[in-house]
């Protein structure tokens, strides 16, 4: 069975600035995926050339087994994008708008104006059928994009960007509703700059830099790669840091009366951790570990400090 989307060395350039450079990866059908980068990464021109607003310079793109391309009628159908811009027609009621969506995929106008009035509920907006989008606060705009995705039954569900600039209440609804979604067996395919976000949502993530892939693997896995930080109360404050050889080990240092540790895999270095201190005469009365989160590991893995607007289009 072809994966929801397969990219093979896939490149795209504009003048001089290589948008994508070689990005490679899977989707597997119905899963939730999470794709990660810095402004610049890459992530936005890869979906533009998987719904045809962009051709590839090279590589190969696929949704469900259909090149994006070649195939691209039967690619596009199988996609529902929310993109991170507004770009709604002003002039109709919104379930006009959808209803018109769903005819431009084929759909028979009874049969449109159904999935509209279903994405329109699914979302939560349905009382708001008749207001033209212009009308609709930015949360409910945000809603809307998410109907229009949906109003056409897709496959894949590509959402970039779907929270922002949302705030927690609705930023953990509009989870809600993809969670449902993906649990019905749609595949999602999401961008996101809030990394709790993709902790939270997410079976997997790729991480992408410089239009090429740093890393796929599960957000656990990734957070395993981090460095930890264990907190060490013992009975007597020792005053100056105990002689500390573990694996993984990346410094030790006095807080008050806190040893502090930070090391990779802190969990499994805990055990070695408590057998020096205790040879060395030490009572531990109390060891708490915070293990690193997806965002520092994120940040760890990509380049820091380059601006979207160093690279212009390249989003």
């Amino acid at each position: 069975m072809e994966p929801a989307i397969r990219a093979d060395e896939l490149r795209k350039s504009y003048g001089d600035v290589d948008a994508l450079d070689g990005l490679s990866f899977e989707v597997d059908r119905g899963e939730f995926f999470g794709l990660l980068g810095p402004n610049g990464a890459g992530k936005t021109t890869f979906i533009n050339i998987l719904v045809g607003l962009v051709r590839r310079d090279g590589g190969t793109a696929e949704v469900f087994g259909f090149d994006v391309e070649d195939d691209y009628q039967e690619a596009r159908d199988r996609i529902g994008l929310a993109p991170q811009e507004f770009n709604v027609d002003r002039f109709f009621p919104i379930h006009e708008v959808l209803e018109h969506k769903a005819g431009y995929h084929g759909v028979p106008r009874g049969e449109a104006e159904e999935r509209a009035a279903e994405a329109l509920q699914t979302v939560g907006i349905w009382d708001k059928r008749e207001t033209r989008f212009d009308w609709l606060s930015g949360g409910m705009k945000r809603r809307f994009l998410l109907a229009r995705a949906l109003v056409t039954d897709p496959d894949l569900l590509i959402l970039d960007e779907p929270t922002a600039g949302v705030d927690v209440q609705l930023r953990r609804e509009l989870w809600r509703v993809i969670e449902q979604l993906n649990a019905g067996g749609t595949t999602i395919l999401l961008t996101t700059h809030y990394i709790e976000e993709a902790e939270r949502l997410c079976d997997r993530v790729a991480i992408v830099d410089s239009g090429s892939i740093v890393e796929v693997a599960t957000p656990d896995d990734l957070r395993d790669r981090g460095t930890d930080q264990l907190y060490i109360r013992l009975a007597d404050t020792p005053t100056t840091v105990p002689e500390i050889d573990i694996d993984g080990l990346v410094e030790a240092r006095l807080d008050g009366d806190t040893l502090v540790v930070t090391a990779q895999g802190g969990s499994s270095a805990a055990p070695a951790l408590l057998r020096t201190l205790e040879r060395q005469g030490h009572e531990v009365l109390d060891l708490d570990i915070r293990r690193a989160s997806l965002e520092e590991v994120f940040v760890d893995m990509t380049r820091p400090g380059e601006e979207a607007e160093e690279l212009g289009v390249v989003q």
